[in-house]
């Protein structure tokens, strides 16, 4: 059988609640990736030879621009572009800020953070 792994695909990084519980793919597709997921993702980066003709056309559909039209191949593009989405999200934000700072003089009392002014007031 093709796709064969011992422990079943967790993405906690991209997906902390897990892949089923992310709301992108369906039962069957969170399914088909928890059970195949990691010989996909080792058949992508090629830490893994395909064994078998479904795993060399996956491995061929997912490398290429080409239509994909296995099923296994449209599912893990599919997780690949979700993977990018959030990638794209968790951007670093700017921080831009509303305030500004006055001179040496207005800190220290001399102008107009003090509240008072170096005249005297006509009210005594």
């Amino acid at each position: 059988m093709s796709f064969e792994s011992e422990k079943p695909f967790n993405d906690f990084q991209h997906f902390a609640r897990g892949i089923r519980r992310s709301g992108d793919f369906t039962i069957n597709e969170s399914n088909l990736l928890e059970k195949y997921g990691t010989a996909m993702m080792e058949l992508y980066n090629g830490t893994r030879k395909p064994k078998t003709e479904e795993e060399k056309v996956f491995v061929k559909q997912i490398t290429s621009d080409e239509v994909i039209t296995d099923h296994n191949a449209k599912i893990f593009k599919k997780y690949l572009q979700v993977i990018k989405k959030y990638l794209q999200v968790i951007q670093p934000r700017h921080l831009h800020r509303l305030c500004s700072v006055g001179n040496d003089d207005e800190l220290n009392g001399n102008g107009y953070m003090n509240g008072s002014s170096d005249e005297t007031s006509g009210l005594d």
